[in-house]
């Protein structure tokens, strides 16, 4: 049976690249998908089965773009979380084709997504719509799903590693390649899908509508990747795409492709109720204890160990935490400040005054929070006896500073005398811990259940401003960057805070920096961020010095697949 191969093909793909390029047909009975296919739900189920995948693999992807780039580290910590110096490689750039699964994930994932995307692709190619009493409208915006969802993994792959094989069938394999092709093949592929998808696409046409389209592709999803894809071409294939860029993302914020609106709540848009979330422009679903993949194998990790005993979950409902990244520091641990111009993360919050996601992160009950940092000591009542959460491996109790250093049983207000501090002098009270989506008490009905937001409109409205700040127009970018910032500071200091000419802030190119990264804080981008403004091999921030050549900029084919696929060749700077 064709689907029982499928599934086959899934889990060979996990280590190897068998998932696209070995997919010979074995019949084991007379069922065939055309007769697999019974009713609508059998159709729609097959539709959206690659959208659970993707999910997932939004975990690798989180490591490989952050823990490289300046804001997010994992540093050594009272003799853990050294994993055999592999954070260390992603923040100093020392990577080989053998490092470790995250990069290997991210290439395995991607395959494996698009070998059920292109299951399902080939399955509407000959299904009949009118056997399941399918709509032409809504035939035609269910088989576009997975092209959709096919370009979002490519793109990843053009991101991660540019130089990649070119799979695109299930059934024929003439349409494959086990070898790599050129980049522009994968880029002109991209835009080319996506292009024709959007007009067959829904329509979000109505504010507060945005439940109706979780885990679907709309036409303002597939034009936001248009946005990711044309914004960083020049990397991608050496063409400036900026003109392009400016052009789909002013027509998104036109609204062109459908409603939509900055929330005027900085956490609306990652909130329990963050479906109806007129920000959101594609989601993946989330339910707590089903899927909830950013909560228990990313975010959740964000955050010290036991913290379910400050957030107040006597069961630790939405999973367990472990303190796995934290913040980049802004002082060192004698106390002084830092001037790296990159990094410097809550620095960077602290330069304008009101910031309200700089709050200590506290639950206030109803499905509301506040703050987005946990930072200094962590109190909370046990048994009618007021505490502080501890380390959990030595029983110190936590006073978390925005420096690296072992602190120990230092504290309030006490600090080292030795300034060093590198990747290998951590302890836990070392780096703000950030806490993007809330982490609700078990009796707040909300606990666990936000859905994660993969594009929001910022992302658009920032990617514009930038297309016009690189061409000059920087009071126009300033008001673009302004309709989001000003949700974050009180009405009486945006003088203080907002650009020019709202505001009497200037705008310029480190600036606009920096705003990508105060407002997509552990988002999972970072990386192609510094890259696009020629700042990852060549910056400097804390521990970490500027690179001798420019080749980690794409990641190295992981040696299992070259070992298992000889058609493949290196990518340049690796042996």
């Amino acid at each position: 049976m064709k689907a029982y191969k499928y599934l086959t093909c899934l889990a060979l793909a996990v280590t190897s690249l068998s998932a696209c390029t070995d997919l010979d047909e074995n019949l084991y009975s007379e069922i065939g998908s055309n007769n697999y296919f019974n009713t609508r739900d059998d159709v729609i189920a097959m539709a959206f089965r690659s959208f659970e995948h993707g999910y997932w693999t939004i975990v690798p992807r989180f490591r490989i773009n952050e823990l490289p780039a300046d804001q997010l580290i994992i540093p050594r910590r009272d003799g853990s979380w050294d994993d055999g110096g592999v954070w260390r490689q992603f923040h100093y750039h020392t990577w080989t084709p053998d490092i470790s699964r995250h990069v290997h994930d991210e290439w395995d994932s991607q395959f494996a997504g698009i070998a059920q995307a292109n299951f399902a692709i080939d399955r509407f190619n000959e299904l009949d719509p009118k056997k399941f009493d399918f709509q032409e409208d809504e035939w035609n915006a269910l088989k576009m799903q997975n092209r959709v969802l096919r370009c979002w993994y490519y793109l990843r792959l053009l991101d991660a590693f540019r130089n990649v094989p070119f799979c695109i069938s299930y059934d024929d394999q003439s349409q494959n390649t086990l070898s790599q092709v050129p980049p522009e093949k994968i880029f002109n592929f991209i835009e080319k899908e996506l292009t024709d998808a959007i007009p067959l696409l829904y329509k979000k046409n109505s504010l507060g509508s945005g439940s109706q389209y979780a885990n679907m592709w709309t036409q303002a999803g597939a034009a936001a990747l248009l946005v990711r894809l044309y914004l960083n071409a020049k990397e991608y294939i050496g063409v400036d795409r900026l003109a392009d860029c400016e052009k789909v993302a002013q027509d998104i914020v036109d609204g062109v492709y459908g409603e939509y609106k900055v929330a005027d709540r900085w956490d609306a848009p990652f909130d329990s109720d963050n479906d109806s979330c007129d920000e959101l422009i594609f989601f993946f679903s989330g339910s707590c204890n089903y899927t909830s993949w950013h909560y228990n194998q990313l975010y959740n990790w964000g955050v010290p160990s036991y913290s379910e005993l400050f957030f107040d979950d006597a069961k630790v409902k939405h999973g367990g935490h472990n303190g796995e990244f934290v913040c980049s520091p802004s002082y060192d641990p004698t106390g002084k400040l830092y001037d790296f111009k990159l990094g410097m993360t809550i620095q960077k919050f602290r330069k304008y005054p009101g910031d309200v996601r700089l709050k200590k992160y506290k639950n206030l009950g109803g499905g509301k929070r506040e703050g987005m940092f946990l930072f200094g000591y962590l109190e909370y009542m046990q048994n009618g006896i007021p505490r502080k959460l501890k380390a959990p491996e030595m029983p110190y109790e936590l006073y978390i500073r925005d420096a690296v250093g072992q602190f120990h049983y230092k504290k309030e207000g006490q600090w080292l005398t030795s300034p060093e501090s590198n990747m290998t002098t951590g302890d836990y009270n070392s780096g703000w811990y950030t806490v993007k989506y809330p982490m609700y008490s078990n009796n707040d009905p909300g606990a666990g259940e936000s859905d994660f937001a993969e594009i929001r409109l910022p992302e658009i409205i920032y990617a514009l401003a930038e297309c016009k700040l690189r061409r000059g127009d920087d009071k126009e970018a300033g008001k673009l960057l302004n309709s989001v910032r000003r949700r974050y500071y009180p009405s009486d200091k945006h003088k203080e805070v907002l650009y020019q000419p709202e505001g009497n802030i200037t705008l310029d190119l480190d600036e606009m920096l920096d705003e990508w990264g105060r407002e997509f804080l552990a988002e999972g981008r970072r990386r192609i961020d510094l890259i696009r403004f020629d700042k990852f091999n060549k910056g400097t921030w804390w521990d970490k010095q500027p690179d001798a050549d420019d080749h980690t900029k794409i990641y190295p084919v992981p040696r299992v697949q070259i070992t298992t696929n000889a058609a493949l060749k290196q990518n340049p700077g690796y042996k």
